[in-house]
């Protein structure tokens, strides 16, 4: 699919302290319709900070962030805005114990997109088949594999319909064998169009998916490339990450 003209992310010189730490140090990037971007980097770099700062679950000192052209600041409305745009999928998988997949997957679609139950259910349901789990509604997250929950996690995310998603390590916590099962999910959404920017620590993966690479080192975004000239120059694997 050809990547639109339109930007989706602009994040110009953005940086952040932890106190003395310099977490992100004059970071820009820009991502537009339909890019699949690649983070890479050594463990400490920035990249989780990075698109932390992007959906507002961490703060920034310096710079701008803006998604689909609205500006990121500290008013609880613009906060709203962009978390109505960006959707998270984390290292661990989030999801409520005490709820099906189902209802994890209506929860927020009843609270924050004011949806009907019946509509709520009928679209949760449309994104349990996108990530091919849809047997596993009625069931609760510990009768799930840890690939299971990571895309029924994947699932809740894409129910929000966002224009963008993040993807921090989504494979870390998992077992060897689960990881493929998510990562297939994700080339079905490269398939799709979605704009998505990944941390990953699979490489082989990656080159499969990137429309774009970036690699970051103390805080600094240091090469922007192509996805294929990105990967034809770095001396994978990096394997600090792990």
């Amino acid at each position: 699919m050809p990547v639109d003209s339109a930007p989706v992310l602009e994040m110009l010189d953005v940086s952040k302290w932890y106190g003395a730490f310099k977490a992100l140090d004059s970071v820009s990037v820009t991502l537009r319709a339909g890019e699949r971007l690649v983070i890479y980097g050594p463990s400490g770099s920035g990249k989780s900070t990075l698109v932390r700062t992007v959906n507002a679950l961490e703060a920034f000192q310096a710079g701008e962030i803006r998604v689909e052209g609205i500006a990121l600041t500290r008013e609880p409305a613009s906060v709203e805005a962009i978390r109505a745009r960006v959707g998270m999928v984390f290292q661990q998988f989030n999801l409520f114990g005490h709820l099906t997949v189902l209802d994890n997957c209506v929860l927020p679609l009843r609270l924050v997109r004011r949806l009907s139950l019946a509509e709520a259910r009928d679209r949760a349901m449309h994104y349990l088949e996108r990530v091919r789990i849809p047997e596993q509604a009625g069931k609760f997250p510990a009768a799930l594999s840890g690939g299971q929950q990571q895309r029924v996690a994947i699932a809740r995310a894409l129910a929000m319909q966002p224009s963008l998603m993040l993807f921090d390590e989504p494979t870390s916590a998992l077992d060897p064998e689960m990881v493929k099962e998510v990562l297939d999910v994700l080339l079905r959404l490269a398939g799709d169009g979605m704009t998505m920017a990944l941390v990953t620590h699979e490489m082989a993966f990656a080159r499969d998916f990137a429309t774009r690479g970036v690699l970051m080192r103390d805080g600094r975004l240091v090469e922007d490339q192509p996805g294929d000239r990105f990967f034809a120059d770095q001396p994978f694997p990096l394997r600090a990450d792990r």
